[in-house]
């Protein structure tokens, strides 16, 4: 059973239920004025798995009709959009996160104003959508990188501590913090974006598009990433315990960037704060 695939469906799905949960919650305290907003809840997280189901679809079936040589270039752009995607995603939360539970109640009060209840459909069916397509993005990169197991077993593994861990946030951080599961799940996310990034390598360099050489270093002796423990870390990391060139300029290229986007991204954030005060 991939780790990967547990860990994707377990955070996206923790994400899903905190934005569902936001809202539901603000209904609930509105009392009479949200009478019958509720079903237009629901039907937006519906609406928003059927659009999930759907791109799930029509990548499979595209990726089905595409002959082989086509098909390998088609693996690879959709493991790179998942590598990027998730950086994306780590930085708009970092970004945001904080002020997510107040940016959706001062949607839904204007949707509360006007009686537009189709203004809640519509933020639950784009929070569940935006969600549940990147999770087929980032499933698809993975299976395409060679992530191996039981799919049905890693999906329902992760939607059960999906489950578990909203539970514990929801005790009010007296076990974990919303804080503390972010900053843990932004570290493996970028941890999972440079795995997918090696991938797309790996591929390249087997399509002959980059090229193979020597193993700089080897270190099987200490972790084999061919083993039980370092396939593990490989699938999670991107380690490799013989790199080459390629792929140690893949390493550096990807952490580099992040820490000059991490650099960028907190001096934003520090002005923003300063300028508020």
């Amino acid at each position: 059973m991939s780790g990967q695939i547990v860990f994707i469906i377990w955070r996206e799905s923790v994400e899903a239920m905190l934005v569902i949960g936001i809202l539901a919650a603000w209904l609930r305290q509105s009392g009479p004025a949200a009478t019958g907003a509720a079903r237009y809840l629901w039907g937006g997280v519906l609406a928003g798995l059927a659009l999930a189901v759907a791109l799930a679809w029509a990548i499979y079936d595209l990726a089905a009709i595409l002959p082989p040589a086509a098909f390998d270039w088609f693996t690879v752009a959709m493991m790179a959009v998942a590598a990027s995607l998730i950086v994306q995603m780590v930085f708009w939360m970092r970004a945001h996160g904080a002020r997510l539970a107040r940016s959706l109640h001062r949607e839904l009060s204007q949707a509360a104003v006007a009686r537009h209840w189709w203004g809640v459909f519509l933020l639950a069916m784009l929070a569940v959508a935006r969600e549940g397509s990147e999770t087929v993005i980032f499933l698809y990169g993975m299976l395409s990188a060679g992530a191996s197991g039981a799919l049905a077993g890693a999906v329902a593994l992760g939607l059960i501590l999906a489950l578990a861990t909203y539970g514990l946030l929801q005790l009010g951080g007296r076990v974990l913090s919303w804080r503390l599961f972010f900053r843990f799940t932004e570290v493996t996310l970028l941890a999972l974006g440079a795995a997918l990034a090696v991938g797309v390598a790996d591929k390249l360099i087997a399509l002959g598009v980059l090229p193979y050489t020597q193993a700089l270093w080897d270190m099987s002796a200490v972790l084999d990433d061919s083993g039980r423990l370092g396939g593990i870390v490989s699938a999670l990391t991107g380690y490799r315990a013989a790199p080459d060139r390629v792929i140690v300029a893949v390493w550096g290229l990807y952490w580099g960037t992040i820490a000059l986007m991490l650099r960028g991204q907190n001096r934003r954030l520090s002005h923003a704060a300063t300028a508020a005060e």
